[in-house]
């Protein structure tokens, strides 16, 4: 080690393991895969970890001309839900030696100013949200290596796409309360022009639709809870037979609704059904709990990361659809005979 320093060097952990310098180098660059063992991989990796051995990246990177970052660009960080895609992005960053910038559009879903002097400079590559997608504009982040979340396949910006298989989830939405006895609809839709709430729409319409007997209504509503109260409450004071069941966008809609049903004197699920979508931690806060459909955020985050590091290494990412599942709670029920 250097003379009146005590920070270890790759020679340490080369003679810690009983392996080469170019061996310890391999291993922590990720590039040993049949160059060494798995077996010597792994002494390495715990000789560095006991010696709390870190490489130097700024002088690996400026021999590679790459900075091992990359962006995440979702929409403000107003749900955990994207706070556990960023969770599942930086694990899989982490175990290649990438990490992860979080770069939430302060604006919520409109432009961002762009945080970096040079985006292509700074950044490997960009994992960005579709919800997001004027704020990736704004830092020219569509110019870098791209993976788009919740993103139309057939017109995505990036050089590929990772979905929740959110049809899916309104189907099995859709089919529940179907089952349910259910016939009158409110949607009570996010304002958001994104192809993923598009999804929802044209799939519960096309759902409900095929049944015998529906009507279905639908109510744009911003996301938040006050938004959701005062759409929610118009709709379901509008003339004509009530809806039974409102189906929502998103779980914090779905609050909204409680809220709107309350002041109008009426009873989840005795008098309206109400469903959600994400299954955040407010599904089992709200009284009743919510029946809503679970997404396994940082599993879409883990995605989103393998998929970038594939297009960054020229490897085609994995396809398919992540599955989602609809969870049943007390806010849904057969609806009232009158």
């Amino acid at each position: 080690m250097a003379r009146g320093s005590t920070r270890p060097t790759s020679r340490d952990v080369a003679q810690a393991a009983g392996v080469s310098q170019a061996a310890v180098s391999l291993v922590l660059g990720d590039k040993w895969r049949g160059r060494v063992s798995e077996t010597t991989a792994q002494r390495v990796r715990e000789a560095a970890r006991d010696l709390g051995y870190r490489p130097n990246l700024a002088a690996r990177n400026l021999r590679l001309g790459r900075t091992r970052t990359v962006l995440l660009v979702v929409p403000a960080l107003t749900t955990e839900f994207f706070a556990g895609v960023y969770t599942g992005a930086a694990r899989v960053a982490a175990e290649h030696g990438f990490g992860v910038v979080l770069y939430p559009s302060p604006e919520g879903v409109g432009p961002a100013r762009d945080p970096f002097a040079s985006a292509q400079a700074a950044l490997d590559g960009v994992l960005a949200s579709s919800m997001a997608a004027d704020a990736l504009t704004a830092i020219r982040g569509d110019q870098l290596p791209l993976v788009m979340l919740d993103s139309d396949p057939a017109g995505s910006l990036g050089a590929a796409t990772v979905n929740l298989d959110i049809a899916d989830g309104v189907r099995q939405v859709a089919d529940h309360l179907l089952g349910l006895g259910h016939r009158r609809f409110l949607h009570l839709a996010a304002d958001i022009p994104s192809w993923t709430f598009e999804v929802r729409a044209r799939e519960l319409a096309a759902r409900v639709g095929a049944a015998a007997g529906t009507t279905l209504r639908t109510a744009p509503a911003p996301i938040s809870i006050d938004g959701a109260l005062a759409a929610a409450e118009a709709a379901l004071s509008a003339p004509g037979p009530r809806p039974t069941a409102v189906v929502c966008d998103d779980d914090k809609l779905a609050a909204g609704v409680y809220k709107a049903l309350r002041r109008l004197g009426l009873r989840v699920p005795d008098d309206v059904s109400v469903t959600g979508l994400d299954d955040l931690a407010l599904a089992t806060a709200l009284d009743p709990e919510l029946t809503t459909v679970r997404l396994d955020a940082e599993l879409f985050g883990e995605r989103g990361m393998r998929a970038l590091l594939a297009v960054l290494e020229g490897r085609t990412p994995d396809g398919g659809d992540i599955p989602v599942e609809l969870v049943v709670r007390a806010s849904t029920a057969p609806p009232n005979a009158s």
